[in-house]
This record gives C-alpha cells, sequence and structure tokens, in this order.
C-alpha cells in the first residue's frame, strides 16, 4: 500500500466517530454557557445570549474558590517540582538495593483510584488530628503532582550523560554551579512541562479534594454544588469554559514540550 494512499472508509468513520464521543460533551458546555435558558438544557436552546458572562463576573460566591483553587495549584506545582526533581535524580543518578522498588512506590499514587487516596489521606489527618485546611488539600494534591514531575524528570536524568557533569566537576565547578549550569538547562523543558501538566490537574481535581477540603470549596467543588440548584445553570457552564481554558492551555504547551515522547509524563487522575 503506497504511503500516500487514503484509510478506509470504515476506519476515517470510526476516527470521527471516537473524535465525537471524546469532544462532542464539552462542545454542549460551550453551546449552553449562551443559552438564554436558565433551568433546563433543552435542545436546541431557546435563544442565545452572553448575559452569563456578565452574572458569572458579579458572582461574589465564585471568585473565593477560584482564588484557593489557583493558590493550591501552585503549592502543588511548587512542591512537585521540589520533592519530584530531588526523587528522579535518587533514582535516575543512584544504583542501590531496592530502587525499582522505591521508585514503584514513588509512582503508585497516580495509579490508585483518587477515592482510596482521598479516605487514606482523610484518616490520616483525623488521626493525628490535623484540621482541614488549605495545607491539607495541598497535601493530597502532592501525591499525584510529584508523580507527575518526576516521571517527566527521571526520563530526561536517564537521557542526560554522566559525563558532562563529570566534566564539570573537573573543571572546578562545585555541586551547585554544575546544577545550576549544567544540569538544570538539560531539564528545563521536562520541568516546565511536568509543572504544567501538575498545575492543571491539580486545579480541576474533585475526588482528592472532596476529602481534603472540609468546609472549604474549591473551583470543581463549587461546580458540583451549583449542578443540583434549578436556577441560572447556564453560569456553572462559564464556569466550566474558564476551568477548560485554564487547564488545557498548560497541558497543550506541555504536549509541545514532550511531543518527543522520551520524557511525556504519565497518565493522570
Amino acid at each position: 500500500m503506497r504511503s500516500d494512499s487514503r484509510p478506509p472508509l470504515i476506519l476515517t468513520a470510526g476516527a470521527i466517530a471516537g473524535l465525537l464521543f471524546l469532544h462532542l460533551p464539552i462542545l454542549l458546555i460551550f453551546l449552553y454557557a449562551f443559552t438564554t435558558d436558565e433551568r433546563t438544557y433543552q435542545f436546541p436552546p431557546p435563544g442565545l445570549t452572553t448575559q452569563w458572562f456578565a452574572v458569572a463576573w458579579n458572582r461574589a460566591d465564585i471568585w473565593p474558590p477560584l482564588y484557593l483553587s489557583l493558590k493550591v495549584a501552585a503549592l502543588s506545582t511548587v512542591m512537585a517540582l521540589i520533592l519530584g526533581t530531588l526523587c528522579a535524580a535518587a533514582m535516575a543518578r543512584t544504583r542501590f538495593f531496592g530502587r525499582d522498588q522505591i521508585s514503584l512506590l514513588i509512582i503508585l499514587p497516580i495509579a490508585l483510584p483518587g477515592i482510596i487516596t482521598g479516605m487514606s489521606l482523610r484518616s490520616a489527618f483525623s488521626i493525628m488530628d490535623i484540621p482541614f485546611s488549605t495545607w491539607t488539600i495541598l497535601m493530597g494534591h502532592a501525591t499525584f503532582c510529584i508523580v507527575i514531575v518526576f516521571n517527566n524528570a527521571v526520563a530526561r536524568f536517564r537521557r542526560l550523560s554522566g559525563s558532562i557533569v563529570e566534566a564539570s566537576m573537573d573543571l572546578g565547578a562545585n555541586g551547585f554551579q554544575t546544577f545550576r549550569h549544567v544540569i538544570l538547562p538539560n531539564l528545563g523543558s521536562a520541568l516546565l512541562a511536568g509543572g504544567m501538566l501538575a498545575f492543571a490537574l491539580s486545579f480541576d481535581e474533585v475526588i482528592v479534594t472532596t476529602f481534603t477540603a472540609g468546609q472549604q470549596s474549591t473551583l470543581p467543588i463549587w461546580m458540583l454544588n451549583e449542578l443540583v440548584r434549578p436556577r441560572q445553570r447556564p453560569v456553572t457552564n462559564v464556569v466550566a469554559i474558564v476551568v477548560f481554558v485554564t487547564t488545557f492551555v498548560p497541558i497543550l504547551i506541555a504536549y509541545y514540550l514532550t511531543r518527543g515522547g522520551s520524557e511525556t509524563a504519565g497518565g493522570g487522575k
């Protein structure tokens, strides 16, 4: 078969059906952010309006959850960049008994169901008498954010030749100078991609947050609570668009930074 030949019709139809299945619900969210009906989701919408964007902007109850989500996502990303990079350096640059088993333990939280992680953290906080706060949410999000950064950094570390580190030390550079001028520039894009993915996953996390937030409400939890209300449902769709853009942009940038495939992070929550 020639490389420029067209795929069979059944494959084309299957690809289109798969794309519609994945993305049609997202398109419906965008559509119903402009509907004039504030109670139901009748199709087609009875009319289109942009009034709900102004309504959402003036809703005072939206801003605290938004600020909390941004704060937790930013802090989780910083923590993940520090701890994930250190873990990756230890796993990739040294050899010791049980290294593979410890690596498995590091990536295990990303494979566990979120409800298991949330229940475990809630039980631990209760046993240690730790009150629920922003820090408990942060610790919950860090369990999977660290893994995202670790997966990116360890892949890049394994591609990094140890000879350039030895050459730097032979030329008189100390450990900090070697890290700053040799290691960090080689890790830059991997860490940036991992940090963006971690931020996106933290910003829209629901399950773990439900178990670790106490009486606080992040933006995704606020959206879940609003969905059960019969009025101003389009406002929830407007906020969903904000969440979509906030998470899509970092993921898109991370994709372009890691599209070579060798340092792409593992699956997300």
